[in-house]
């Protein structure tokens, strides 16, 4: 009786979650020239608008690059953070861990406003260097996560034994442990890269007039329902769904190699 309740609260709870998405995507390809439910015809129009809009694609272009070097540099700093965490004995490793694990637990609006004051002091603020550094603290929680998982179940003595034949450390790094967490570097890396292309929040408060995609979606609901809005929402459904998919089969090769390994 347990397992029939269980199953049956995940799959009402599973089915709350998709029911928005139900509903957005079939009025993405509506033909109504407002938003109807259901829509009365297929239509692209709404793509074509989001495509032909060059505000959008500003707005696209601007989270595609704030996206990409925050998560390049979120990926870096958060594998040398894990593998310090991990590997390390130092004193204070659960607070330090905590720290960097802080910016999932601490709500976002905490995060944009103290941001928000330190970046007017020292003249980040409304900047894209501001941005990429804001995105980045977002970001390294998620990799932290990944890379510790990996790093913890890869042998530690495999590493030992290729610095006890005389290979340097960054050898070691490079050419034994690196190669074997590929998958989950990988996986960490897109973690970060949805996780800063979807923020809204830090972004709005630190974006100043730079643009990303989900704050000009913020932007346009408080003006008006805009229709172009469900197109874009289902880009990003599909782009969502696709990373996740890429990140599970990541992992689960990740995990086969680590398992022919011990």
């Amino acid at each position: 009786m347990s397992r029939i309740l269980l199953a049956t609260s995940s799959v009402l709870v599973l089915a709350f979650l998709c029911l928005p998405a139900l509903i957005v995507i079939p009025m993405s390809f509506s033909s109504a020239s407002s938003l109807e439910f259901p829509p009365p015809g297929f239509s692209l129009r709404w793509y074509e608008s989001f495509l032909g809009d060059p505000r959008w694609l500003l707005a696209l272009q601007n989270s595609a690059v704030i996206a990409l070097l925050s998560s390049t540099i979120a990926l870096l700093v958060g594998s040398v953070a894990a593998y310090g965490l991990v590997r390390g004995t130092f004193r204070g490793r659960p607070l330090i861990e905590g720290v960097f694990i802080a910016p999932l637990v601490v709500p976002s609006v905490i995060i944009a406003v103290a941001l928000y004051i330190f970046f007017a002091q020292i003249g980040l603020l409304g900047t894209m260097t501001g941005l990429v550094i804001g995105h980045t603290v977002l970001g390294v929680p998620y990799v932290i996560l990944v890379m510790s998982v990996a790093i913890r179940s890869f042998d530690h003595r495999i590493e030992q034994v290729a610095l006890s034949l005389g290979a340097p450390t960054a050898t070691m790094f490079r050419r034994v442990l690196l190669p074997n967490l590929l998958p989950s570097v990988f996986a960490a890396w897109i973690f970060a890269l949805i996780a800063s292309f979807d923020e809204v929040i830090v972004t709005h408060f630190i974006a100043g007039r730079h643009d990303t995609v989900p704050k000009r979606m913020f932007n346009e609901l408080v003006l008006q329902v805009n229709p172009t809005i469900t197109a874009i929402a289902t880009l990003l459904i599909a782009l969502s769904v696709v990373a996740i998919g890429i990140i599970v089969l990541l992992l689960r090769r990740g995990g086969v190699r680590m398992q022919s390994l011990t």
